[in-house]
């Protein structure tokens, strides 16, 4: 069934707050430029109207923490065949794109829809953005093809499920409405797949199998010394990160990679997330305690660490196995990479990615 969105005030009586008929499609391409979060909060934006060669141009570029790419296409007028067939086309061409073309079109996107940056490099933007030391070698391992809508009817939404379902094409859909309260606007958002799941999905029949292990992504400028010593992992600054912890249970085996350095470490999971106020770690005199009960424990001073809503830390704690200085970070062309914080990968990669970091790491079984 097509996609429908519906906002009530409650502050009062319960009352609708109407969907304005604004030209949403018209502005959503500036919106999402001006702060993409509003539709993942683990994108930047690279490029805008970039040219393929071939006739079109991708509305809008993104990438994720690990270098991966999307691909952002507005509906607009377009009819539901027009745009998939649009958005494949443009899979074709962003599929081909090699680390060397990416930094050209970032400079094009800054000169002319960001002249206030200045000189700026990607490198220096994936570094501000994302909080790493550098941009990974690997990049555009993998991509995604993202429909953008401020309607989404019956015909697309099969289309994109059967694509994506039945095919394993990296493909998903975005629906924003705008509701007026007023003189006040505002602008809701709600995606066709979780973009949660569908990022560790197989890339072939063949390999839907998942091998049971957990990759990790410990990022976002968090301590991994800290996190090392202390047993745990983390996530936060909004539900986007936070929610995968849930995923895990005491047991199960995980793979930490730094992004932008490489896999540090792999543990087996000896407790569920918490939030940072209610988690108790492993301190260095074999107590578990809270984190705030640490002197200098960079974690809990972050910014939102403490708030008790979709912003706030939560931790996991761990039981090391093997772990390494970020200096010593395993790094390898073709190694699984991934924005989400937690991931059950059944790409033939991920397979490939234990085997090496077995052999790297010295573990058996």
């Amino acid at each position: 069934m097509p996609l429908e969105l519906a906002v009530w005030r409650i502050d009062g009586d319960l009352r609708a707050v109407g969907a304005s008929g604004l030209d949403l499609e018209e502005r959503l391409e500036t919106l999402l430029d001006q702060d993409v979060t509003i539709a993942n909060p683990g994108w930047m934006i690279i490029g805008r109207q970039v040219d393929t060669g071939f006739g079109g141009r991708v509305d809008l570029l993104a990438m994720d923490a690990v270098g991966d790419l999307a691909v952002l296409e507005l509906k607009r007028d377009q009819t539901p065949r027009e745009v998939i067939a649009q958005v494949l086309e443009y899979g074709s061409w962003v599929v081909k794109l090699t680390g060397t073309e990416l930094a050209p079109i970032y400079r094009k996107y800054v000169e002319r829809f960001h002249p206030e940056r200045g000189a700026e490099s990607l490198d220096d933007a994936f570094c501000r953005r994302f909080g790493a030391k550098e941009l990974p070698e690997d990049l555009n391992q993998d991509h995604e093809l993202v429909v953008v809508a401020a309607q989404f009817d019956a015909t697309s939404e099969r289309i994109v499920e059967y694509l994506a379902s039945v095919h394993e094409v990296g493909i998903n859909a975005i629906f924003f409405r705008v509701f007026k309260d007023g003189d006040r606007e505002y602008l809701a958002r709600v995606w066709l797949r979780d973009p949660t799941e569908t990022a560790a999905e197989p890339d072939s029949p063949a390999t839907r199998d998942w091998n049971g292990e957990y990759y990790v992504s410990f990022g976002g400028g968090r301590d991994w010394e800290e996190a090392r010593r202390y047993g745990f992992i983390s996530g936060g600054g909004g539900a986007f990160y936070s929610r995968t912890l849930s995923m895990l249970s005491p047991g199960d085996r995980i793979w930490v990679n730094v992004p932008g350095s490489g896999y540090v470490g792999v543990g087996e999971v000896i407790g569920k997330s918490e939030h940072i106020d209610d988690a108790r770690i492993q301190h260095v005199d074999g107590l578990k305690v809270s984190p705030n009960k640490i002197d200098g424990l960079k974690i809990v001073q972050s910014a939102h660490a403490h708030d008790r809503g979709e912003m706030g830390e939560y931790i996991v704690p761990v039981k090391w196995i093997k772990t390494v200085p970020l200096a010593q970070a395993v790094k390898e062309r073709g190694l699984f990479g991934n924005q989400n914080t937690v991931a059950r990968p059944r790409a033939e990669r991920w397979r490939h990615t234990v085997e090496r970091l077995r052999v790297r790491f010295g573990i058996q079984g």
